[in-house]
């Protein structure tokens, strides 16, 4: 199966799909499929279990992780997407996972052992407080189903990215709002973030691949 450089770097293209180089040879995460190349194994990034993935699939104009960078991830859950997070940024990158969730924590505490570019946190995205010794990051990526989640995301923004860094979220429309719909529930939250000082670089919708869901790329200016 032919493997290409995807336009974005640390991301590969291979048929359909997209891949990342493993960090860690000879581990799965959540059962992705591996394609060895030489002494290089790829994963297969999954877009059903991926906001991130998904958003690139639809054609995302920019994508800001790369080698060596500090990420702030809101919701990283078992860390799915975290993991191909951590094989584009690289040991010199790092990602500071943030999860409230008991169970899937411990499953996220375990993903670290192995790959030591994730630093877990459990702690509740709401309370900047609980992990205040967090440096500044050049990326926060938000995927939380909070009905004020757009809120959480900018007040996290505001104490850890740095000026000129990146926003992502995963806005799930039926977390904030089941009465209206999905566009207008994005219109609503994308203007929150214009107001509060960022800038709109793309959204994608992500169906086929998350019903009812946008993913937003924006700019702290």
């Amino acid at each position: 199966m032919e493997i290409k450089c995807h336009k974005f770097k640390g991301i590969y293209q291979t048929g359909n799909n997209i891949a990342t180089i493993n960090l860690v040879p000879g581990i799965v995460v959540y059962g992705e499929k591996i394609i060895k190349k030489g002494e290089k194994e790829y994963r297969i990034w999954d877009p059903t279990r991926s906001k991130a993935c998904a958003a690139i699939l639809k054609g995302i104009k920019k994508f800001p992780v790369k080698q060596g960078s500090k990420i702030l991830y809101l919701g990283a859950s078992t860390g799915t997407t975290s993991s191909h997070l951590s094989d584009v940024i690289g040991h010199n990158g790092i990602i500071y996972a943030v999860e409230f969730a008991e169970r899937v924590f411990r499953e996220l505490v375990r993903l670290s052992e192995k790959r030591k570019n994730i630093v877990p946190i459990f702690a509740d995205a709401h309370r900047v407080n609980e992990y205040y010794w967090v440096e500044e990051v050049d990326v926060v990526y938000c995927d939380l189903a909070q009905p004020d989640e757009i809120e959480i995301a900018i007040k996290n923004a505001k104490e850890f990215l740095k000026r000129n860094g990146y926003l992502m979220v995963a806005i799930k429309s039926q977390s904030i709002d089941v009465t209206k719909k999905p566009r207008e529930v994005y219109r609503t939250e994308v203007a929150k973030l214009k107001k509060n000082g960022f800038k709109i670089i793309d959204k994608k919708e992500l169906e086929p691949f998350e019903k009812d869901h946008c993913f937003v790329l924006a700019k702290l200016i």
